[in-house]
């Protein structure tokens, strides 16, 4: 059991450094967070905004992360 906690901390350092990443990247990348799908609703004084299609794409792109590790 003592190799599947190790394995555990690879795999969780490995999402981390790739999230660290995309943050790093955001700031480059102008179309993240402003894919179409993205809802925006902006009013007189409020603004709503809900990176749905942006959600989506993160979501996809870490669970083919997760599943090739886990390979």
């Amino acid at each position: 059991m003592p190799g599947g906690i190790g394995k555990l901390l690879i795999i969780l350092g490995a999402v981390l450094f790739l999230l660290g990443v995309l943050f790093q990247l955001t700031g480059r990348l102008p179309w993240l967070g402003r894919l179409p799908g993205d809802i925006v609703i902006r009013r007189e004084s409020f603004t709503f905004y809900f990176p749905l299609t942006t959600s989506i794409l993160i979501s996809v792109i870490l669970s083919l992360v997760l599943w090739l590790f886990r390979r």
